[in-house]
């Protein structure tokens, strides 16, 4: 059974995709039964450019998970200053790790990227171990 999970999502003009919004209306039986309450959960996305809707993209999916009284685990102010730089081109925020994949999907995430989404990981695991969840 799912205990903790950390989801990607690509965006659908800054909102969910419809797949992904299936999936979670197809969760009835494990709402019902309170399967997931109490679990905690994460996002993290790419998209093809700074305006494609990241933080949009992880807020409009919430309320699926809200409606099994999952716990949002969001990355929040714990990477640092570096999250808070708008020197360097990045994906991301608070809300959860990002990159930005370009128009044909060809960028690659950079080493910041993957650092943040390595310690989004990492903080998602810590805060799973203190609620005492497997994944």
């Amino acid at each position: 059974m799912l205990m903790a999970s950390c989801l990607a999502h690509p965006p659908g003009s800054g909102m969910c995709p419809v797949n992904s919004s299936s999936s979670g209306t197809s969760t009835g039986s494990l709402w019902q039964k309170g399967s997931l309450y109490g679990k905690p959960f994460g996002r993290f996305v790419s998209t093809a450019s700074q305006g494609g809707g990241q933080e949009v993209t992880i807020s409009s999916g919430l309320s699926n998970f809200v409606h099994h009284g999952m716990i949002f685990v969001p990355v929040g102010s714990t990477y640092g200053p570096a999250l808070f730089d708008v020197e360097t081109l990045r994906g991301g925020s608070a809300w959860g790790a990002g990159t930005y994949a370009g128009a044909t999907g060809a960028r690659m995430p950079t080493a910041l990227e993957l650092d943040v989404a390595e310690h989004q990981g990492r903080e998602f695991a810590k805060v799973a171990k203190r609620l005492k969840v497997t994944s």
